[in-house]
């Protein structure tokens, strides 16, 4: 990592890369969000050695950002280091405390206090609590389950009720943005109510059918 991080510091110096010297935090984002997701395909692709790629490229982000605050003062990679190793140990009481789990239940409901504690005991609004930068079906996924957390006692949706509403949302829908978007959120609850993930369940076909289209074309 001091090697990474020396290169890294190299490229931004007065002497180093144009391109390297010019990105901000800001300008990186892109970048951030399409290497995890590029990780996040080679995780299921069954190859250890594209995933070890993956993992690299995802690494020069935290490198890059670490070495870009570092010029700022207002962090470094020791900081992020030292931050997530703290954290690993603050919410895992039963195995470097005296808490007792009896499954993994116990274990995310502590981790949530835990969480809430280290914020002072303020609640994040709705929307901080999902990620912006996440795919649509996973953001969507992700407000259906806070959703379902927030109106205690409302009834699971089956599996059959939720395929029901996906055929009649789609029966309904207007051939508008909302109306797409309204078939796509019912899609999303019939995936949960089977315990599919959305997300990954269409990229790994949208994955599958590129593998099948032919060879090298003209780029559209």
């Amino acid at each position: 990592m001091q090697d990474l991080l020396t290169i890294m510091r190299r490229l931004r110096a007065p002497d180093g890369c144009p391109w390297d010297q010019e990105q901000t935090h800001e300008t990186l984002r892109p970048y951030l969000l399409e290497e995890a997701a590029e990780a996040a395909d080679a995780a299921g692709s069954g190859d250890p050695a594209a995933l070890s790629d993956e993992l690299g490229d995802v690494l020069l982000q935290v490198a890059f950002h670490s070495v870009i605050a570092e010029e700022a003062g207002t962090f470094d990679y020791a900081a992020v280091e030292r931050g997530i190793v703290e954290k690993l140990v603050r919410r895992h009481p039963h195995v470097f405390g005296e808490v007792s789990v009896q499954g993994s239940a116990d274990v995310m409901r502590n981790w949530q206090q835990i969480k809430a504690q280290e914020r002072g005991g303020q609640s994040r609004r709705p929307e901080d609590r999902v990620p912006a930068g996440l795919g649509a079906l996973a953001r969507e996924a992700k407000t259906q389950k806070l959703a379902d957390a927030q109106l205690a006692g409302t009834p699971k949706v089956s599996a059959e009720q939720a395929r029901a509403a996906v055929t009649q949302a789609a029966a309904q829908a207007p051939d508008t943005a909302r109306g797409v978007a309204d078939v796509l959120a019912a899609v999303v609850t019939w995936a949960r109510s089977v315990g599919v993930d959305p997300e990954l369940a269409l990229r790994d076909r949208s994955l599958a059918t590129l593998r099948a289209l032919p060879g090298p074309g003209p780029e559209s």
